[in-house]
């Protein structure tokens, strides 16, 4: 069996060249500011003190770059610690993060399992490795032994429907390609897949790609030798059983069936994710907020508080309240998801304040909406944007703004470390 270690070491994944980061920057989730303030922090975390953050099982380190990056570019201070096994995938990372002078970043190359040696976090970042542990629940628990009080976590892991036809072909090339080296494994499992039928469940399996992007994208997705995935129940039992609970998944309306179906309202909200996850049959990852059970004084951030300073992702404000005001509709796909977002047209004018600076309270006031029919607006513009990931709440760039214009640049400058 080729390890984990062995395979990351042969081919580190994803596949990045650092000098791409010259002209682009890879944004997603989780672990973009915006999106960790909204889903763990009530849109109300003072940045101006540094952000703590594990990224744990960093990879390549497109997580780790771009929490890296957003936080440099608008001067906010930040203490980031990076573990992985792979020192061919850390290499990748530190050269991407040499190339744009990030300075936040402290390397080691080792186990998640030992999280909590390198300090206590306010963040952790664990996207696509906890479900290729021999004991996921192992990696959970020791990640949440790394967490300050009232932090949080970003993660994603596997899901198994969106995967079909995966786990077949990841067990038939594992036993037939019993001790051979990656490289034999990979040239010979390329010949197979090109030629296995039409109606096979992987060939007719519209969600993955990975496997034509590269080398790495196809050896992770059906030659990895330790890979499993979670349905909801999985998860939520997962993160019930290791200290943690699901704070949301980034895109709420994925899990709510009532986009498909009629949906009885006793139905409690772990049947309808799981029932979601069987009707939709393409969601292939679960990419999620998690934070300590039983925690209460963090959370989601809320429509109802007027401090709240909205933020719109993937749309553009005064775009969307052109079409808005016209009466059109938002189109919008997510993979193979296809829906459309519709606004009252009374709804434009408060679109078009939304700056990423002003609160609710300051759009209201702009707008010149009585407080009662600002509301109730406010609340549709919520409910029909922030299910999909389309609307967010954060100070960010109001606190970043504050500190460029005279209250000083708090942990610019600061030296990161190499460690073994």
């Amino acid at each position: 069996m080729v390890t984990v270690k062995q395979q990351y070491e042969a081919f580190p994944y994803p596949e990045r060249d650092p000098e791409d980061e010259r002209s682009r920057l890879i944004a997603g989730s989780p672990s973009h500011p915006l999106e960790m303030d909204h889903f763990l922090w009530k849109g109300q975390r003072d940045w101006t003190q540094p952000l703590r953050a594990l990224v744990a099982g960093g990879g390549t380190g497109d997580g780790l770059i771009q929490l890296a990056t957003v936080l440099d570019q608008l001067g906010l201070p930040a203490e980031i610690t990076y573990v992985d096994l792979s020192t061919a995938s850390r290499a990748i990372a530190e050269k991407r993060a040499e190339v744009r002078g990030l300075t936040s970043i402290t390397f080691h190359t080792g186990s998640l399992l030992d999280a909590a040696q390198y300090g206590s976090f306010d963040y952790i970042d664990c996207c696509g490795v906890l479900h290729h542990l021999p004991d996921p629940g192992a990696g959970f628990t020791a990640l949440r032994g790394a967490l300050t009080p009232g932090g949080g976590m970003g993660f994603m892991v596997y899901a198994p429907y969106g995967r079909s036809g995966v786990y077949q072909l990841q067990e038939a090339f594992a036993a037939l390609f019993e001790g051979l080296p990656p490289g034999k494994r990979l040239a010979q499992a390329k010949t197979i897949v090109e030629a296995l039928p039409a109606g096979h469940p992987f060939r007719a399996n519209l969600n993955l790609g990975d496997h034509h992007a590269s080398d790495a994208g196809f050896y992770d997705l059906l030659l990895h030798g330790q890979d499993r995935a979670f349905s909801v129940p999985d998860l939520l039992d997962t993160l019930d059983a290791t200290g943690w609970q699901l704070a949301s998944f980034t895109t709420p309306a994925l899990y709510d069936p009532g986009h498909m179906a009629p949906v009885p309202d006793t139905m409690p909200l772990p049947q309808r994710m799981a029932v979601a996850e069987k009707l939709r049959g393409t969601l292939r990852m679960h990419v999620a907020y998690a934070s300590p059970a039983g925690e209460t004084v963090q959370g989601v951030a809320r429509a109802s508080d007027r401090s709240n300073i909205p933020h719109l992702r993937g749309v553009q404000a005064r775009p969307l309240a052109q079409a808005v005001a016209q009466g059109k509709a938002l189109p919008l796909k997510l993979g193979q998801v296809s829906t459309s977002i519709s606004l009252p047209t009374e709804a434009a004018p408060i679109l078009a304040a939304i700056d990423g600076r002003r609160s609710l309270s300051d759009i209201a006031a702009a707008t010149r909406f009585d407080p009662v029919r600002f509301g109730a607006l406010w609340a549709k513009v919520d409910a029909a944007l922030a299910p999909w990931g389309l609307l967010l709440y954060s100070g960010l760039l109001r606190q970043a703004a504050q500190l460029k214009a005279g209250k000083g640049r708090t942990g610019k400058g600061r030296t990161g470390k190499v460690a073994s």
